[in-house]
């Protein structure tokens, strides 16, 4: 496996989160038929309603507060867009495995839960402008690394996460076991990591962190040289939704312009994810997903 050094500074990855291969959707025309696009935003102009899936566990990103309200950086700029388009937003709840069939069944019109611009995923869905920039870390325990030094240390250990998600796909190429959990929330995944029940989780770096920080009685921390891949995080759609992605690009770069994705990102995560950081990070080539 090649690797090397890089600053997110320089560069623009397309890496990380795999979701479930699914069929076409309902109103998608792969041959992009212009009316089938236009009925799609049509319908949604109609309803005045846009129907996001999220998963509400990811703190941060979408989860819900002290006062059961859903919120996070992600749901933020989803409950903003449908402002400033003149929708309202309605959210479904579901795990990440589920965001695929539930865009292609037309459950629901958009997937708004960090979803990672990837080539693999570009042949399936169209995305939005990235909101989000990140790279890929690991939660282990802090009292031993849980014996994981390097990606070829995963071999033999037990890997946390969604069964679809690139993150899984990473660590079970490495010889991880993974261990599903479903639409579980943070501490779930995290408690097993601190108990000994597996021994990681791959993620983003801003949800990792504030995933950890949540928890401060347990033995968890981020690990220390883990940093790779950098990742650019978008809302996704039915392929070759033309329309409907303009109208949520055109929203997107108000917002960036005016300065509510990084005031937003601040206010969720402490440090401006709507723009590249300044990190060095480790490019791990040849993984192919």
């Amino acid at each position: 496996m090649v690797r090397k050094k890089i600053s997110i500074f320089s560069v623009i990855l397309l890496a990380v989160f795999l979701l479930a291969a699914c069929g076409k959707g309902n109103d998608t025309d792969t041959t992009g038929n212009e009316n089938a696009t236009d009925e799609r935003w049509e319908s949604i102009q109609e309803k005045g309603e846009i129907v996001a899936g999220t998963s509400g566990t990811l703190i941060g990103a979408s989860f819900y507060d002290e006062n059961d309200e859903l919120t996070g950086y992600t749901v933020e700029i989803m409950k903003e867009i449908g402002d400033r388009l003149g929708l309202e937003v309605k959210f479904e709840i579901m795990g990440a495995d589920d965001l695929a069939s539930a865009i292609n069944s037309g459950r629901i019109d958009v997937g708004a839960n960090d979803a990672t611009i990837t080539e693999k995923n570009k042949e399936k869905f169209s995305f939005t402008d990235p909101y989000k920039y990140s790279y890929l870390v690991a939660a282990v325990r802090e009292s031993d690394n849980s014996g994981i030094e390097t990606l070829e240390d995963l071999e033999g250990k037990k890997a946390g996460g969604a069964a679809s998600t690139i993150y899984s796909q990473i660590a079970e190429h490495y010889g991880a076991e993974i261990v599903t959990y479903g639409n579980a929330p943070n501490e779930a995944y995290l408690s097993d990591v601190s108990t000994g029940r597996t021994d990681l989780v791959l993620n983003d770096y801003y949800l990792t962190k504030f995933g950890v920080a949540a928890f401060p009685d347990f033995d968890l921390h981020l690990h220390p040289t883990l940093k790779f891949n950098p990742t650019e995080q978008a809302i996704m759609m039915p392929k070759d939704a033309d329309k409907l992605q303009e109208e949520m690009n055109r929203a997107l770069n108000e917002m960036r312009e005016d300065g509510t994705l990084s005031k937003l990102a601040k206010e969720f995560y402490e440090e401006d994810a709507s723009q590249k950081p300044d990190v060095d990070v480790e490019i791990v080539e040849g993984l192919d997903f």
